[in-house]
């Protein structure tokens, strides 16, 4: 779990111009993007769509970030970030000018809407990682759990002016000029994108190829038991959240509310969010960050039961309150994450959030929608309420881990090459690597334990298989067995991915040993066939003498 923040201004970060450019350009395209949200759900109100098309507008947008998350990920991560984010937001400028054509011709259908804010949702999906990996760049180490709850505040101050905006431009122009303010906030991103004189990025020069990246960046999260439980806190929220936007358009017409109205419900939600950034740092300098996700839960609860059976005045004061929530709970996970990923994976690691967390709110979208067809609109949005409680209850036993957003993730280089008999080439493989540790017997146990976060270390920075045996010849003798998939990706592990927690999971190991640990190194068969081997492969490496010592996952 993540230590309290230190006394700093919630607004420190908009001292750095780079960031505040960036950050009101952010702001300024959340905005175009929630009224374009605003006017296409307003029309499907309009044009009588039941409660489950309307909520589609939701998982449409939602939708592509299961799709397409992963792959934006390694993009972020293997190309140029602030180049991808100017394509991104050109491409998604493009694509919200058509839709603008479309509507002044007064061609628009549900379908139509649904297929526009899907293409929308995939130009999104794919900058995302990017903006959130650039981040940590753009302010010091200090800075980035303010800096996550600023850029919380441009999705949610968006929320507060941007349907407010929508919906009286609805009533007034109608929705062609919403679409069309919704393409010029993408241009004046790209504007920013283009002011901003990133230096080079590093890396660039030896990237990884596209599949080798992508599995690398699955292998460590699901090695990675602190970033394993963020992502299951996001998605626990994240469900039954996903009902207040999904079903809200449904509340306004029962409290028999315009375009307007809707627009103040999704604005008092949003003034909630901007609040929260102010009242969220003295709050976590007084709990930790568990108490603040479960109280986030309790009183996000709270919005669903205004949403559900409660008259206007009330609705409003309470939505202020569920902002509150919802920035609360968002900035923290944000922030746990982007302090645990090392750099190296950052982006792909960002990505798989994003698949979890969006994900989540399309399913569940689709999911509150038919709840709401069924069993009606207020049973749906009750029972959601009843979800967050049992959400927050949860936190006792599945808290955040011990050691997120603290943990050491400075990038470490311990590596002395090896003295091969010849060059490999970087994309032999799979390369097995055996290490022979001398060990007292009086400290098998403590050395074993400590091996378990080796193993670890090892699978999230590249390793595929990994064991443990002892010798049969010798009480004294363990052999660690891992397989990595290239000469290229072992080379990585050892120069770009070890992180200042590796090396201490490492060091505590080394101190159990009696003799300096013995490294081999053997490629498959193929690789051998092509040039001298470099050691004579035993006909079973994988299987020395003696049966595994059990093992198992570090957090």
């Amino acid at each position: 779990m993540s230590e309290q923040p230190s006394k700093v201004s919630a607004w420190a970060p908009m001292a750095i111009t780079a960031f505040r450019v960036l950050w009101f350009a952010q702001l300024g395209s959340n905005i175009g993007s929630w009224m374009q949200t605003v006017g296409a759900q307003w029309f499907l109100v309009e044009a009588a769509a039941g409660p489950t098309v309307i909520a589609l507008v939701q998982t449409a947008s939602l939708a592509p970030a299961m799709l397409f998350s992963l792959p934006a990920g390694v993009l972020a991560d293997s190309l140029d970030r602030r180049r991808l984010l100017i394509v991104g937001s050109a491409a998604s400028a493009a694509i919200a000018a058509v839709l603008t054509v479309v509507a002044a011709l007064n061609d628009l259908t549900p379908w139509t809407i649904l297929g526009f804010t899907f293409l929308l949702g995939i130009t999104s999906t794919l900058t995302s990682p990017a903006w959130q990996a650039v981040q940590p760049e753009l302010v010091p180490r200090s800075l980035i759990g303010a800096s996550s709850a600023l850029g919380g505040v441009t999705v949610n101050g968006a929320r507060a002016v941007g349907p407010a905006l929508a919906g009286v431009l609805l009533s007034v122009t109608g929705v062609p000029v919403v679409f069309a303010i919704n393409a010029l906030s993408f241009v004046g991103a790209v504007v920013a994108l283009l002011w901003w004189k990133r230096p080079p990025q590093a890396g660039l020069d030896d990237r990884e190829l596209f599949t080798a990246a992508l599995r690398a960046g699955v292998r460590y999260v699901a090695s990675a038991g602190l970033v394993r439980r963020i992502l299951l806190r996001s998605a626990l929220f994240a469900l039954p959240a996903s009902a207040l936007w999904a079903l809200l358009p449904v509340t306004a017409k029962r409290l028999h509310l315009s375009s307007s109205g809707y627009g103040l419900l999704l604005g008092a939600v949003g003034l909630g969010a901007v609040l929260g950034v102010v009242v969220l740092p003295v709050v976590r300098r007084r709990f930790s960050d568990n108490t603040v996700i479960a109280a986030s839960a309790l009183l996000f609860a709270l919005g669903m039961v205004a949403a559900a059976v409660l008259p206007l005045p009330a609705a409003l004061v309470l939505f202020v309150v569920t902002g509150v929530a919802w920035i609360g709970t968002l900035t923290v996970l944000n922030a746990a994450l982007q302090l645990t990923l090392p750099q190296w994976v950052r982006s792909r690691g960002a990505s798989i959030y994003i698949l979890v967390f969006m994900g989540t709110m399309a399913v569940g979208s689709f999911a509150w929608g038919l709840a709401a067809e069924t069993f009606g609109t207020s049973v749906a949005l009750l029972a959601a309420g009843v979800l967050l409680v049992l959400v927050a209850a949860s936190v006792r036993v599945l808290p955040l881990l011990h050691g997120t957003g603290t943990i050491d993730r400075s990038i470490t280089t311990t590596w002395a090459t090896p003295n091969l008999v010849f060059e490999p080439d970087p994309a032999d493989g799979p390369v097995l690597v055996q290490v022979t540790y001398a060990v007292d017997t009086a400290a098998l146990a403590a050395f074993r334990s400590a091996m378990r976060r080796v193993e670890a270390s090892r699978r999230r920075t590249g390793a595929t298989r990994w064991s443990l045996y002892r010798s049969g010849e010798d009480q004294d003798v363990q052999l660690e067995s891992f397989v990595v998939p290239s000469w290229s990706e072992y080379r990585r592990q050892q120069t770009e991915r070890l992180t200042g927690r590796d090396r201490d999971v490492r060091a505590a190991v080394l101190g159990y040993r009696t003799g300096d640990p013995a490294e081999r190194h053997y490629f498959a068969a193929d690789d051998a066939g092509r040039r001298p081997a470099a050691h004579d492969v035993p006909t079973d490496p994988g299987q020395p003498a003696g049966p595994p010592v059990p093992s198992r996952k570090d957090t």
